[in-house]
């Protein structure tokens, strides 16, 4: 990439200079200028409304002259500081010199762009760079003065990077990079990664994210969707948060698609499973239209490629009047004219009228490629609370589907399980009552479902420990209750492998 950005945005700071990055990297460690730093320095209220725009309580919290305070004064509050002091904590001479600073008024210097200290997964300190006024929180508004604007880290960024599977793998690919985040997750563990955008200035970001978090550049390619990918490339790992929102135009790059209603999407998750190894993941954040007499679901599975497995969780769903206020929000619509606002509040509706869209869905997509003859496709709506980070979970999940498709019920109850980690018996019933009315297993990790289960079910689950198979276990249960054993041999496998596929029991192997 080159010094001069291609968007009549401010220009941004060379990413040909990664000597100048290291050393304003080290600089920063070397003021604390971390997540735990922050953290440290804003204590949790303030730390948590710069998550919602809100920089007053962190403007009060940074009123001293301590080189952390000056420098998130500078990178995430857009401060102009006095040169003398940034000339005790930064190579300002470097940083100038590269864009990374710039002058302003008489003897005070400015960033040029946003700097966000982040938190790896293993305890790695990173930086995410974004244009000025969105590192935090969103666009705030700013968007829509601008479409080239590249934001820092948001609620869709942090989820995606929680749900991804990381196991290592040779190929990664980043499709719509934006910042860098998900390309800076996959550098540690994929030995290749590709980063993609539509946007230039998008690309140049990611470079700055990846050199300023010590981390190894990305390749990075401009061009929409799969384009600038080659014909013979296949990855282990493909994540994607596109531009995903249900849109009339294509006004904001950073959030609608250009496509008509979902399509960006659908095309996004068909075209995918080609781009896959054997094995590999795609992970997609994604919205889709609720069409009237159509069931959602279908709409979802007629999406999924051939040749992989699926797992889609549909996490939230707004009417068209919800959805279309949430996105004119965040463009700042609200604050301009009224009339202009209603007008463009009405395109929607009327985009949303001409498509029978009465609601709009949201959540994860997950396509794993495999060779099995009838690939395993499960949509499911779960808007409840989930414990992130996701990832193992999810590789669990399809981890026992294979083993699924591998048992038939004989192999099943030839089988040892164990109970998932953190599953707990709940007994339901009137106080004083001899019997339970129901018996729910419930799971204090990962995707925290709960399961009703019969007295079969409960008793099975509870014994589970490795060490017996599952017909046997079945055989004393049915002394104990005085059932033929055949019987329930015959008649609980189907309930043996709802809790196998949820994640209550795992197969010991």
């Amino acid at each position: 990439m080159s010094n001069a950005s291609q968007s009549p945005l401010s220009p941004l700071p060379s990413s040909d200079r990664p000597d100048v990055a290291a050393r304003l990297r080290d600089a920063l460690l070397g003021a604390s200028f971390t997540a735990d730093g922050l953290l440290e320095l804003l204590g949790a209220p303030a730390y948590a409304a710069l998550a919602r725009s809100e920089t007053v309580p962190a403007l009060r919290a940074t009123r001293g002259d301590t080189p952390l305070e000056l420098l998130v004064r500078l990178f995430l509050l857009q401060q102009p500081v006095p040169r003398a002091r940034v000339a005790d904590v930064l190579p300002v001479e470097a940083c100038l010199e590269s864009g990374w600073l710039t002058r302003v008024g008489g003897d005070e210097l400015a960033a040029t762009v946003d700097v966000r200290p982040y938190g790896g997964p293993g305890g790695e300190d990173w930086f995410i760079v974004s244009d000025l006024g969105c590192a935090v929180g969103g666009a705030g508004g700013i968007g829509r003065r601008d479409e080239g604007v590249v934001l820092g880290v948001g609620g869709a960024s942090t989820t995606l990077a929680g749900i991804t599977v990381r196991t290592p793998v040779a190929a990664a690919l980043d499709l719509g990079t934006g910042s860098g985040i998900q390309a800076l997750h996959a550098a540690h563990h994929a030995t290749r990664v590709t980063a993609t955008d539509l946007n230039p200035r998008a690309l140049h970001i990611t470079a700055l994210t990846l050199a300023l978090s010590g981390t190894p550049a990305a390749e990075l390619r401009e061009g929409s969707l799969f384009e600038p990918v080659r014909d013979d490339e296949k990855y282990d790992l493909i994540v994607s948060n596109p531009p995903f929102v249900i849109s009339p135009g294509a006004r904001l790059t950073y959030r609608d698609g250009g496509m008509g209603g979902d399509d960006l999407c659908r095309t996004l998750v068909q075209e995918a499973g080609e781009r896959l190894n054997e094995g590999g993941f795609a992970q997609f954040l994604a919205n889709w239209q609720h069409v009237e007499g159509e069931d959602w679901q279908d709409r979802l599975r007629a999406w999924v490629p051939r040749g992989c497995d699926a797992w889609i969780v549909q996490r939230e769903v707004q009417d068209v009047n919800q959805y279309a206020e949430l996105w004119l929000r965040d463009a700042g619509d609200h604050r301009e004219d009224v009339a202009e606002y209603q007008a463009r509040y009405d395109a929607w509706l009327d985009e949303f009228e001409a498509r029978k869209v009465k609601a709009v869905g949201f959540g994860w997509i997950t396509l794993r490629r495999t060779g099995a003859a009838v690939p395993s496709v499960t949509v499911e709506e779960w808007p409840h609370p989930v414990e992130q980070p996701l990832g193992d979970t999810i590789r669990a999940h399809f981890d026992r589907l294979d083993y699924l498709r591998d048992h038939d019920d004989a192999a099943l109850l030839e089988g040892h399980f164990r109970l998932g980690a953190e599953v707990v018996q709940e007994q339901v019933g009137l106080p004083g009552a001899e019997d339970p009315e129901h018996v729910v297993l419930r799971q204090n990790r990962g995707m925290r479902r709960a399961t009703r289960v019969d007295t079969v079910g409960a008793g099975f689950a509870g014994v589970c420990d490795g060490t017996m198979s599952a017909g046997r276990i079945l055989d004393a249960i049915a002394q104990l209750i005085g059932e033929d054993p055949v019987l329930l041999r015959d008649r609980t496998p189907a309930q043996i492998r709802l809790l196998v596929e949820q994640g209550f029991l795992e197969p010991v192997r």
